[in-house]
């Protein structure tokens, strides 16, 4: 689903891969079960994440909880906090979570940080103080969805918004164990919290039976074991051609990722903790200094500011806040009108990821942000005007409740999966890692940020808080109108000429992959091979055992 070419791979070898491999996108993932079972049980990370985002909006206010809780509800300041620490969480597990992932292995960073997670959940489901939810949730915010491709990027989204889904439906049922008043039992918040548990616990005792990613054993040296592992996902022998030619090109991205580091920063090469540090330092550092670079970063940094400044994560948060200020009574009511929130959301995600290809980055971003800001100034005008009489106006509350309805269709098409997408395929080969962690860590310390401001915002400003957010949302479309090149489809040298780039540093890249792939032998499984028909493709290869 990004732009350019594929990284790390001769074009000769990537049009024989192609071949070989068979059908792409949904079909493909589809018809390799083996995949696409791990691609499944991978998504749980995702379900785990939009789960833990949309089940403290209906706990915020069960009255149970209320109760139990006392001011740190009631106070806006301290209400921020509870929820919004989870995202302080999750920014700093964005900066951690590639260090250790290189270090450990994605395998035991995984299997790590449901532990940890599973301590928050614990710690939160049995609190008694406003402490107990503050320590517990930073550890939940470690097991961030995973960075992934193609039809994966739209699994993982679809993962998250059913999560939050869930999330909202859970709230709705738990809300009404032993009344939604003053009989209400604290069961009916702990038992939605406790359940973070399931998901998490698969997770991790599952991982114990996944294999080690490929790259992270062939950047540790372990080039047989990554073949093999290559060979048992594709369920063909190691020496068939698709899996040396997948082992190939990821030797050459390491190759070429080890490469450049020497080139850029030969002094710091010894290996040494200190060095490595200095290394990923400088690195970052040089993002800053080239104007082309700088230009990515503020294009990557801005899409991710915008995606949490037009409110989604204050809808998310704090829906039932905002539908009983509109006029919905009762606790139940809200908390109906919010889990439509998510089922909405979760429809609008399926054809955004099915489509975005053939539409383009931008006419999806800039529609998606004018519809919200739509919506938000629409419910600020029916706040102004009827916020002491909502009872009176039953039909204005029924729009503006619908404006928030339609507000998450329009994120849910657009900024949900078109941001990430956008921001993983504006960069070069050789700093698109860094590249995407930036963006990332600016989406979360956005996030944050929202999450804390929000109560104390519909405290004291009212309707301005949609004023506000709208006009956010429609600031980021202005800056995606203006600002933000299509990306769509762009080759290596369409990119670098878009962002200004007359060095045409990530052509210069794939120069230097070619060659690499030149020198493994990469290329010439493409040359030598590219037309033949001497190997049967994957799928072939699976109907045939089928039909064994």
């Amino acid at each position: 689903m990004g732009g350019g070419h594929a990284g790390g791979a001769s074009p000769y070898a990537a049009k024989h891969r192609q071949a070989l491999q068979g059908q792409s996108g949904w079909a493909g993932l589809v018809h390799n079960r083996r995949i696409f079972a791990n691609a499944v049980f991978a998504s749980l990370g995702g379900l785990l994440y939009g789960y833990n985002q949309g089940v403290f909006s209906g706990v915020l206010s069960m009255f149970s909880f209320d109760h139990r809780m006392a001011d740190a509800i009631t106070n806006p300041g301290t209400k921020g906090w509870l929820v919004s620490i989870l995202e302080l969480g999750a920014w700093v597990g964005v900066l951690s979570a590639g260090y250790l992932a290189d270090k450990l292995s994605r395998k035991y960073t995984i299997m790590l940080s449901v532990g940890v997670f599973c301590v928050g959940v614990v710690v939160q489901t049995a609190a008694f103080h406003p402490s107990s939810i503050y320590g517990g949730m930073p550890s939940d915010a470690e097991l961030s969805p995973p960075e992934v491709r193609g039809s994966l990027v739209a699994l993982q989204q679809l993962a998250i918004t059913f999560g939050i889904l869930i999330s909202f439906w859970i709230d709705y049922g738990t809300n009404y164990i032993g009344g939604t008043g003053s009989g209400q039992s604290e069961i009916a918040w702990r038992v939605p919290l406790a359940m973070q548990l399931v998901p998490a616990i698969i997770l991790g005792v599952g991982v114990i039976f996944m294999p080690f990613s490929p790259r992270w054993l062939v950047n540790q040296g372990r080039d047989e074991e990554a073949i093999a592992v290559l060979g048992r996902a594709r369920r063909l022998p190691p020496d068939s051609d698709l899996v040396q030619i997948e082992f190939l090109e990821i030797k050459a991205q390491y190759l070429f990722e080890k490469e450049m580091n020497a080139l850029k920063f030969p002094q710091f090469q010894d290996g040494s903790f200190s060095s490595n540090f200095k290394l990923g330092l400088h690195a970052y550092m040089s993002l800053l200094t080239s104007r082309t670079l700088f230009y990515r970063v503020a294009v990557g940094s801005l899409t991710m500011f915008f995606q949490q400044w037009t409110g989604v994560n204050a809808i998310l948060y704090y829906a039932p806040s905002i539908f009983a200020d509109l006029g919905l009574t009762g606790n139940a009511t809200s908390l109906l009108a919010t889990g439509v929130v998510g089922v909405v959301m979760f429809l609008a995600t399926i054809p955004a990821v099915i489509w975005i290809d053939k539409v383009g980055r931008k006419p999806v971003l800039i529609s998606g942000a004018f519809i919200m800001a739509i919506c938000h100034l629409v419910v600020a005008v029916l706040t102004a005007l009827y916020h002491d009489s909502w009872s009176s106006h039953p039909t204005a509350g029924w729009v503006a409740c619908a404006c928030v309805w339609v507000f998450s269709v329009a994120f849910g098409y657009s900024w949900g999966p078109c941001s990430w997408i956008l921001v993983a395929e504006i960069w070069p080969l050789s700093i698109r890692g860094k590249g995407i962690s930036i963006a990332s860590s600016s989406n979360w310390m956005n996030n944050f940020i929202v999450g804390q401001v929000t109560p104390s915002m519909l405290t004291h400003i009212g309707f301005g808080t949609f004023v506000f957010f709208g006009s956010f949302a429609l600031l980021g479309g202005f800056f995606i109108m203006f600002f933000v090149p299509e990306t769509k489809g762009l080759t290596l040298e369409e990119m670098d000429d878009v962002f200004g780039d007359r060095n045409g540093l990530a052509v210069a890249d794939q120069q230097r992959q070619n060659a690499i792939a030149d020198r493994i032998g990469l290329t010439a499984f493409g040359q030598h091979k590219g037309g033949s028909d001497n190997e049967k493709s994957s799928h072939e290869l699976f109907d045939d055992e089928g039909k064994a």
